[in-house]
């Protein structure tokens, strides 16, 4: 029998914490520094109890006062200390210290490394259950330009000794994995859950640079974190780079499209534009306050079987290129990508959907698994300051305009759906284009896998160029260099 445990790998393949140390401290070349906030120096000490530390340990710190630690560091100007900017500078502050003394006339092949933390743990009220950040910035190679891999965790546990805990087991997976997995990225990603449960923490955000990871695309990370159950999900920017979804989220007002975007076409663009308009026009929704993120599922990237990393990056590319935020989720039913940007704001959320979509969305076979069944779902969906904005779709079999007034929803759902539509939460898109209705995103895919010309016309402007310029979707099978697209400035959202 194959047990496997923490990492997913055969219980006999995950060495102990202790030897991974133990190989880093016995590497005479590796020397670096340990500089941890707020949760005990918890991976250093996982260094010293291997033994050998001496020969990888320059110093080892702690500035857990704050007047000390803004003397070092530098004070943020948001005044918080458990931040993204904080790990960076302690990262900086601390090599640079190394550069100046430790010479590399006497040091020849010391390649540096600095690993820093700055964690908040649990609350004495067990409220806030706590979250940090946490990087390393080393070399390979003596002389190379540095690398990082930084991250940001959510505690799950509910007791501060064990978060410390966890924490030092998380620190020596990423330092370990830093130097004898750099090559292989998507496997040190999964054994920094060597020895732990994912229900000790969840990694939502993480990113790496440098020359090791020159070739290292970070939304296939951030999707790997979601394929792997490290987190329900994440979002990367339009240019590209990972992160945080409680920065982005907090506090905002959030307008959600989701989709296959596959590709993205004209009907998803003017489904944003006339939803946005609009979100931003209700009385509590202040625009510059407002998140908008096009959503796409776990889910809808298998739908033709397993992941196509390729076709995931085309996708992205394109909503990149409109100058748009993406968020790759867990989420199959809608109540729950609701409640996922719940936990960071109480602001106005949108969802703008078709038709098919909504319907769908009243199929109780959906919500089966729940022991409350949909009336459950729709609590938790429509109970919160939320509004859904629908565009009309054409019915394929009759040509009739489709929209909230003569939608048919399941027998049973009628009276349930007329609740929701009467009290103002289902909401027409009235400025829509009818002479883009019948473009689906599968037809236009389909005619670029068949070579058939028109696809071009359903797509927005520009993105029909793009596809052929850098072969997505399939156009041709002849590889060209990676996509460096020129984005578009982005007026909304």
């Amino acid at each position: 029998m194959d047990i496997t445990i923490k990492g997913d790998r055969p219980f006999d393949d995950v060495p102990p914490i202790k030897s991974k140390a133990l190989r880093i401290n016995l590497n005479q070349n590796i020397y670096g520094t340990f500089a941890e906030i707020g949760a005990g120096q918890e991976t250093c000490r996982q260094f010293f109890r291997a033994g050998g530390a001496s020969g990888t340990i320059a110093k080892a710190m702690s500035a857990y006062d704050k007047a000390f630690s803004d003397a070092i560091y530098g004070a943020e100007e948001d005044g918080r200390y458990v931040t993204l900017s904080r790990l960076r500078k302690m990262l900086a502050h601390e090599m640079d210290l190394m550069e100046k003394r430790i010479t590399r006339d006497k040091n020849p092949d010391k390649i540096f490394f600095c690993y820093a933390n700055t964690v908040a743990t649990i609350d004495f009220a067990k409220q806030f259950k706590g979250h940090g950040w946490v990087g390393i910035k080393y070399q390979v190679e003596a002389n190379q330009d540095y690398n990082e891999i930084i991250l940001h965790l959510r505690f799950k546990e509910t007791d501060a000794r064990l978060q410390q805990e966890t924490l030092g087991i998380l620190g020596t997976n990423l330092i370990y994995g830093a130097f004898y997995k750099y090559n292989e990225p998507k496997k040190l990603l999964k054994y920094l859950y060597d020895h732990l449960d994912k229900d000790q923490l969840e990694i939502d955000t993480i990113n790496f640079s440098g020359p090791v990871f020159k070739d290292v695309d970070n939304r296939l990370m951030s999707l790997q974190l979601v394929k792997n159950g490290m987190t329900d999900a994440v979002v990367f920017g339009p240019d590209g780079t990972n992160i945080l979804p409680a920065r982005v989220f907090y506090k905002k007002n959030i307008l959600a499209l989701r989709g296959s975007f596959r590709p993205v076409t004209k009907v998803n663009m003017a489904m944003y534009e006339k939803s946005y308009e609009m979100f931003i026009n209700e009385k509590k929704v202040d625009p510059d306050n407002t998140m908008v993120v096009f959503e796409i599922t776990l889910s809808n990237l298998r739908a033709e079987g397993e992941i196509d990393e390729q076709d995931f990056i085309d996708r992205a590319d394109l909503l990149c290129a409109l100058g748009q935020s993406v968020m790759i989720s867990n989420f199959k039913e809608y109540y729950k990508v609701v409640e996922y940007f719940s936990n960071y704001t109480k602001g106005r959320m949108g969802l703008a959907m078709g038709v098919s979509n909504l319907v769908d969305i009243f199929d109780e076979k959906y919500y089966r698994h729940i022991s409350g069944g949909i009336l459950e779902a729709f609590g938790k969906l429509f109970f919160k300051d939320l509004k859904v904005y629908l565009y009309p779709m054409l019915d394929p079999k009759n040509g009739e305009l489709l929209n909230s007034e003569n939608l048919k929803v399941y027998p049973r759902m009628k009276e349930l759906y007329k609740f929701f539509k009467y009290n103002g939460k289902v909401v027409d898109i009235k400025d829509y284009d009818e002479s883009i209705m019948n473009i689906f995103s599968r037809k236009a895919l389909d005619m670029i896998d068949k070579g058939e010309p028109g696809w071009e016309d359903m797509l927005p402007e520009g993105t029909a160029d793009l596809i052929k310029d850098y072969r997505l979707f399939g156009y041709t099978r002849k590889p060209l260099k990676p996509l460096a697209i020129k984005r578009r400035n982005s007026t909304k959202g």
